[in-house]
């Protein structure tokens, strides 16, 4: 299964945007170790805002990740904030799980 991490990102500093960064590129590899692989919409869109001068705040932030959403089985949440929410929520609108713990998702066959 092709499965989207989602997590907060926004963080009142560059550490912070740092350790969030981490922690769901952790929780990717944890899902690659059962088999499946895993998407960060901010991994994809980070470089594009980059590239084009704009800050992590801008809408393409979103608009990236929930169009890679689309394309996806299903989606882990490891914490809230609005835009993990809203990735969460685009899965559960189509009936795709949502998974809060990495032990809840079945191996890949």
């Amino acid at each position: 299964m092709l499965i989207m991490v989602a997590g907060p990102y926004s963080a009142p500093d560059a550490a912070g945007r740092a350790a969030n960064l981490r922690a769901m590129n952790e929780t990717a590899a944890a899902v690659a170790r059962l088999g499946h692989i895993p998407v960060i919409g901010v991994n994809a869109a980070l470089p594009v805002l980059e590239a084009a001068g704009l800050p992590f705040t801008h809408p393409w932030m979103m608009e990236i990740s929930l169009a890679l959403a689309g394309k996806c089985d299903a989606c882990i949440q490891i914490g809230r904030s609005p835009g993990a929410d809203r990735e969460a929520a685009a899965f559960r609108a189509r009936g795709a799980n949502v998974w809060m713990r990495i032990e809840d998702i079945p191996p890949a066959k």
